[in-house]
């Protein structure tokens, strides 16, 4: 164990980053302390700019480093598609693919009886006035398959029922997958939603 008290509290918030125990903090800070000119000095910099700089999209919700994201801002993404999500993570993943070429909502979450999250805890009302007053033709639900994002796609639904076109993301075996290795929902919402071949 360090004897720094300093070195000990970058190891305790470390730590405290999804994905790192205590043991991968350790090293990962001896890693950047032995690195320091190639990594510890440029993250600390870099950690110092974006805690003064990053906000969130006043339009959206995504995290950028102005009021208005640059996704909101492009006037090539204006093609009148909103893809919904659960959170920024979720639209840094569909961002990365490079397929969607539309504009994004992030919801901040999704509606948790158990919880008390309801709509107004959330970006629903504010999706809905987007739909209103933007050129939105089609909203596509990209959220989470699981019991909280369906009820919420489905109150998403009935919130804009008639006022645009609704899809969700197809749901089933995913690339390179293996039917044995599958659980049993995942093979249930692949059968369901076959196609021609």
């Amino acid at each position: 164990m360090s004897n720094s008290t300093d070195i000990d509290a970058l190891i305790e918030l470390m730590a405290k980053l999804p994905g790192l125990g205590p043991r991968s903090a350790r090293r990962a800070v001896l890693h950047l302390i032995r690195k320091r000119a190639l990594l510890l000095t440029p993250l600390a910099d870099t950690l110092a700019i974006v805690a003064e700089t990053a906000r969130e999209c006043l339009n959206c919700g995504n995290i950028g480093t102005t009021d208005i994201c640059d996704i909101c801002r492009s006037e090539k993404r204006a093609n009148g598609e909103l893809c919904v999500v659960e959170d920024v993570a979720d639209l840094w993943a569909m961002e990365r693919s490079g397929v969607f070429k539309g504009r994004y909502h992030v919801l901040g979450g999704t509606l948790s009886a158990l919880d008390s999250i309801g709509p107004d805890e959330l970006r629903i009302p504010r999706l809905v006035n987007r739909v209103a007053t933007e050129a939105v033709s089609e909203v596509i639900l990209a959220l989470n398959a699981t019991v909280d994002g369906q009820t919420t796609a489905h109150y998403i639904a009935d919130q804009l029922a008639g006022r645009v076109r609704l899809t969700s993301l197809a749901q089933g075996v995913p690339i390179g997958g293996e039917l044995d290795y599958l659980d049993d929902g995942t093979i249930s919402a692949a059968l369901n939603a076959r196609r021609d071949v």
